[in-house]
């Protein structure tokens, strides 16, 4: 029917199957927050690939609710090689959020059982690796084993977002892990920055600025 929309490819192992063997897939979750750490994620599906039942439900984390992330990522283990490498608040404020990014990337790829014989990274920059690595833009949504790792990320970095929302009451990590949110512009504009905000951003830079030019 004419105007129609196509329906939207489903990720799958095309391109893990014309990178090699043994194949990572790459992704991270947390560039744009306010505060915490950066955190990455590897998977390695077995040679066969998931069950059936996980290569129909898993695709981009964007795309999924919090409790669908949550389910699958316990599945997303019990079949995969797979691992999850971070980058500090203070490694982001030195060498900024890309940096990082590659840098938690590389932990992440160090950290699997097993190396791979090739790197598919969600975006268009790849880390530093031992073996060869391809960038793909969008591939969350083209690679099974991307999207798998866009879930591994995001679910490895919320939880630890909650859990150091225990440790710095306020700015409502727990719902909004370290976003903008208005919850956690008021929580700033009431307590200012604390030891887990990112400083080299605009945002919490201007707060800080603001505070020294304030005091006496």
């Amino acid at each position: 029917m004419a105007g129609r929309r196509a329906p939207r490819a489903r990720p799958d192992l095309s391109l893990e199957a014309a990178a090699g063997v043994r194949v990572a897939g790459v992704d991270e979750a947390g560039r744009g927050p306010w505060a915490g750490p950066v955190v990455a994620a590897a998977v390695v599906f077995a040679a066969d690939g998931p069950p059936p039942s996980l290569r129909v439900a898993v695709t981009d984390s964007k795309l999924l609710t919090a409790e669908r992330r949550a389910a699958l990522h316990p599945a997303i283990l019990a079949c995969a090689d797979a691992a999850t490498g971070l980058a500090s608040v203070a490694e982001i404020d030195a060498m900024n959020i890309l940096q990082a990014t590659l840098l938690a990337m590389r932990r992440a790829v160090a950290r699997l059982a097993e190396a791979p014989d090739a790197v598919l990274v969600d975006g268009n920059r790849v880390p530093h690796l031992p073996c060869p690595a391809r960038a793909v833009v969008g591939g969350d949504r083209q690679s099974l084993s991307i999207a798998a790792a866009s879930i591994v990320a995001k679910v490895t970095r919320d939880r630890l977002m909650a859990e150091l929302a225990a440790h710095h009451p306020g700015y409502g990590w727990e719902r909004n892990a370290g976003y903008g949110t208005a919850e956690h512009r008021a929580g700033l504009a009431r307590l200012g920055p604390c030891a887990l905000h990112r400083r080299s951003f605009r945002p919490i830079r201007a707060l800080v600025d603001g505070a020294a030019e304030a005091s006496p």
